[in-house]
């Protein structure tokens, strides 16, 4: 189909009025699409939206792939329309532990997608780290409210978290690399820039 046919079909079928002009540029991802133009083409190209879509990464995209109005997502978790709205609009999730939990279940995130999607990942790094060098126990509340993971399989993983990081100090040190502080060794630097990734493989061996 060429672009003025998928026009006409948009015009024809769900009365939206979208040149080809534009219809091209969402092609070159130059623009995209608002979720009810999203829809409308899938049903122009019959395919679901979420064929029309790279790998999702924002909540947006994650709804639209799973085929999820703003209003059914919202009330399947929880939250008033307009709440959830703000939310998808701002790219900050601020949902309590059970929206959250919800949040993840219907739209089968995974924890990376989850912690992604809701624009979480500094927040997450820089509790991971605060854990592996100082007391983790202190970091298993926060952790439990940033993601939706019960607080006993938190406090396995970052007690590995820490315990192996603290490895790495001593090894430093053992090596005559004298640290002054937590984390300006080699070592302790390296496992803090990976903790993220170390974080995620730690919690699936540990489900």
């Amino acid at each position: 189909m060429a672009p003025g046919h998928v026009a006409y079909g948009l015009r024809a079928q769900y009365g939206l009025l979208v040149d080809p002009e534009t219809i091209m540029s969402w092609e070159l991802g130059e623009a995209s699409p608002s979720s009810t133009e999203l829809t409308a083409l899938a049903g122009v190209l019959w395919c679901s939206p979420g064929d029309l879509l790279a790998e999702p990464v924002t909540l947006r995209e994650h709804r639209i792939a799973r085929g999820f109005s703003v209003d059914d997502l919202a009330r399947r978790v929880g939250l008033e329309a307009n709440s959830y709205q703000k939310m998808e609009d701002s790219g900050r999730w601020k949902g309590n532990e059970r929206q959250s939990a919800a949040l993840a279940a219907v739209l089968a995130l995974s924890l990376p997608q989850y912690v992604a999607a809701t624009g979480k990942q500094e927040e997450l790094a820089g509790l991971l780290r605060s854990a592996a060098t100082t007391r983790w126990q202190g970091y298993i509340k926060p952790l439990a409210k940033l993601l939706p993971v019960p607080k006993d399989h938190l406090e396995l993983v970052l007690e590995r978290l820490h315990s192996e990081y603290q490895s790495r100090m001593v090894a430093t040190l053992s090596w005559g690399g004298g640290v002054g502080e937590a984390g300006s060794g080699d070592a302790g630097r390296e496992y803090l820039a990976d903790i993220v990734d170390r974080f995620w493989t730690l919690a699936r061996g540990a489900e």
